[in-house]
């Protein structure tokens, strides 16, 4: 690389960051500023570019976050790494906006970032989206990668709690309980079309989850001259060096993050006088985010207490942190209680997607309510009114042994008749990260409070009564969920055969018995200027009478328009089967909103 790239030789910006950190850490092991020097000269030459890999300007110039997600995180951990080696306080300055950038604007309730499938990328200001939140569990690690690097620059616990909630939430909801697989994206809202894979055809988040999650540990704690900072909290031993060869072993015993009592013991080699700073983490001090991006609904939570060899001490608070010097013994001991009461969050007024709606936390916990856990299966339809009391539970046996939390909400339900039916109903809610263990299903992390936020069940149709199976595809029970898309465009929830361009394909409905039909109602996903797919060239529909399939009998033209239902009319037929024939135009993909029948 060194001989390759550099002034004089080959200038160029890496189309996906990352070997900005790797050779950060080269120089680290070697001390050759070769390493280093390249490091910058790869940050350098960014600029003239385009904002999916960032390279719309000079990394110093630029403000926001934007563009692919991934590679967003990777090079503002490759700029805080320069900075803290170089001292070049003009990567510090750029990326402290880029961070207040997403921390105030762009971040998702459960720390993930990168709102979009499109490109795998940051959308504008504001704009979260929930059923078609992309959040890549690799954009997840690197938003850990770049929160852990600024507190190291900075030494302020505000970075250590979005590496927090990302860690506990968005990261760690991407694999299962059991390890052996994997979620790409970690959405907020399902209708049961998520299902993690074993593997992945860009298998980014597999390894990255793997790579990441036994190196948790070095997290915990960090070290500056005399002090020593606490950082997350779980039962175990460090040992840790102070400056001047000072040798401190650290013992915690806690059940976080299901409790909040944690229990410090500070074993010195010798007797001598440091400073212990413990984080006080925002979710305990009312501040759920360092921002106005989320706010908790009250702020009547009690306040957390410290004890130092059991005597009570005031809490002096330094950029989050709990300070403590004194002069330190073998089996010292200091215990932070942090109170855990259940909390609701609401979004800034500006986030659209979450108006009228909360977000249920505990602790540094996301919680979501998941089908399994509630009557019929169905939570999109659930109301959960602010009068409705929340309490926590702990049940070893579920989930390899979380703290649930329950309350009573009430159920919304569309009658034949067009009304709408409102039911009490027992609610609970599970932690984010352990959704989507047992099987396909409907979840949603905000919940609505209100009736106008609320998603009520739709009444059972013809067409949601049939069995849906496609030729090729993703999704196919996007087609007949009965929920009216807001464009052709809409990302929510749909069914597509990408990556299959030009072909013939098909999708077919089945019932358990004869209906008798004489409509067809299809509305064409197509994400012209954002993805691959388009109308169709053209398509038909076919009926199966006994084993033959034969075509309907219309004089309606077969409609490719975007943005509505094209209706197809038909003379009557009676069978158990349709079938849409559909020919994908030439170097494109395709896909269907919703198709009804009547």
């Amino acid at each position: 690389l060194v001989n390759t790239f550099g002034p004089g030789k080959r200038k160029v910006w890496p189309g996906h960051e990352i070997i900005e950190m790797a050779l950060a850490k080269l120089y680290r092991v070697t001390g050759n500023a070769e390493y280093l020097n390249l490091a910058k000269f790869f940050l350098d030459s960014r600029g003239g570019g385009e904002a999916y890999w960032q390279a719309q300007a000079p990394v110093v110039e630029q403000t926001e976050a934007v563009g692919h997600a991934v590679r967003a995180s990777y090079l503002y951990s490759g700029m805080a790494d320069a900075a803290a080696l170089t001292g070049d306080t003009t990567y510090l300055a750029a990326i402290d906006k880029i961070w207040s950038n997403v921390v105030g604007d762009k971040l998702y309730v459960t720390g993930g970032i990168g709102g979009t499938g499109n490109g795998e990328a940051f959308l504008g200001n504001y704009d979260l989206p929930n059923m078609s939140a992309y959040n890549e569990t690799c954009a997840a690690v690197g938003n850990d990668f770049w929160n852990y690097r600024l507190f190291l620059l900075h030494g302020d616990a505000k970075y250590v709690d979005v590496f927090e909630r990302t860690l506990y939430n968005g990261l760690l909801s991407g694999v299962s309980l059991d390890g052996k697989t994997f979620f790409y994206d970690n959405p907020g809202e399902s209708r049961g079309q998520h299902q993690r894979s074993p593997w992945f055809g860009v298998a980014c988040c597999p390894g990255n989850i793997t790579r990441f999650m036994p190196s948790v540990p070095g997290y915990f704690y960090a070290v500056q001259g005399d002090n020593l900072y606490v950082n997350l909290f779980a039962s175990g031993t460090a040992s840790v060096d102070l400056d001047k060869g000072r040798k401190v072993e650290i013992v915690q015993n806690t059940l976080y993050p299901w409790n909040g009592d944690v229990k410090l013991q500070v074993n010195p080699a010798k007797t001598g006088t440091f400073t212990l700073r413990v984080r006080v983490p925002g979710w305990a001090r009312n501040e759920p985010v360092p921002s106005d991006l989320y706010k908790y609904e009250d702020n009547a939570a009690p306040a957390p207490t410290l004890a130092v060899n059991g005597k009570s001490t005031p809490i002096t608070l330094d950029k989050g942190y709990a300070i403590i010097s004194r002069t330190w013994k073998k089996g010292d001991t200091v215990q932070l209680e942090l109170p855990m009461p259940v909390r609701r969050v609401v979004a800034n007024d500006n986030v659209a997607q979450d108006k009228g709606r909360v977000a249920v936390q505990r602790g540094p916990m996301v919680y979501c309510a998941e089908w399994p856990d509630n009557k019929n299966g169905k939570v999109r339809n659930l109301l959960v009114p602010p009068s409705s009391e929340l309490s926590a539970e702990f049940k070893p046996d579920l989930l390899r042994g979380v703290t649930v939390i329950k309350g009573t909400g009430f159920t919304l339900s569309e009658q034949e008749d067009g009304s709408l039916q409102k039911k009490e109903q027992p609610v609970t809610l599970i932690p984010y990260y352990s959704w989507a263990n047992r099987g396909r299903g409907e979840m949603l992390v905000w919940l609505p409070q209100q009736a106008e936020a609320a998603v009520p069940s739709r009444f059972p149709t013809l067409t949601s009564s049939a069995t849906v199976t496609a030729s090729k595809g993703s999704n196919p029970r996007a087609i007949n969920d009965i929920h009216d898309p807001k464009s052709s465009v809409d990302q929510d929830e749909f069914f597509h055969w990408w990556p299959r361009k030009g072909t013939e394909e098909w999708v077919e409905y089945k019932w358990d018995k004869d209906v008798t039909v004489s409509q067809a109602d299809i509305y064409w996903f197509d994400d012209t200027g954002v993805g691959e797919c388009r109308v169709p060239q053209n398509w038909k529909l076919l009926y199966k009478d006994g084993e033959t399939w034969k075509p309907v009998e219309t004089t309606d033209r077969y409609g490719v328009e975007l943005n509505k239902y094209n209706i197809l009319k038909f003379k009557v037929v009676t069978t158990r089967q349709l079938r849409l024939e559909v020919t994908l135009q030439k170097d494109w993909a395709g896909g269907i909103q919703q198709w009804r029948v009547k």
